[in-house]
């Protein structure tokens, strides 16, 4: 028996199973502009576009809060290309980074942004993010755990 009828089908079986990104977004964020933002329009800046626990997660290292926020701010357009949320109205609340250890993070999605996600099959977001100097940068990958056969 030719080896292509024992892989052909071995293939299609795994590319069914495994998860499937849906959508992919990165931002990359000049640090310095969203140090001007906090300076210029204080807490109303931070309320508007981010959550208590963020806020208090980007606060977490005195002198570093500008970097803090960015990050935060680089996963929430990373979010809104990966879901292409751009004409759906979100809040940016909507969008909840939540540190956790050892530098990771992780997505939480409320309202319009976890329907829209609900909607494209997303199961989950991968995040990463970064920073170095005056830039602060995120990716995020939507993926689907059910979207997966017929690639």
């Amino acid at each position: 028996m030719p080896s292509k009828h024992l892989i052909q089908p071995l293939e299609r079986a795994m590319w069914a199973t495994l998860p499937a990104v849906v959508g992919l977004g990165i931002d990359l964020v000049h640090i310095p502009r969203i140090e001007e933002s906090l300076r210029a329009f204080g807490d109303a800046f931070a309320t508007r576009l981010f959550t208590e626990r963020e806020q208090a997660d980007a606060r977490a290292v005195p002198g570093r809060e500008a970097e803090g926020f960015a990050l935060r701010f680089a996963v929430k357009e990373a979010t809104i290309k990966a879901l292409s949320l751009s004409d759906d109205g979100v809040n940016w609340r909507e969008m909840e980074v939540v540190a956790g250890t050892g530098g990771a993070c992780r997505l939480v999605l409320h309202g319009v942004a976890r329907d829209k996600a609900r909607e494209l099959g997303v199961a989950r977001a991968l995040v990463c993010w970064s920073h170095e100097g005056a830039y602060a940068m995120a990716t995020v990958a939507a993926v689907s755990d059910t979207v997966g056969s017929g690639r």
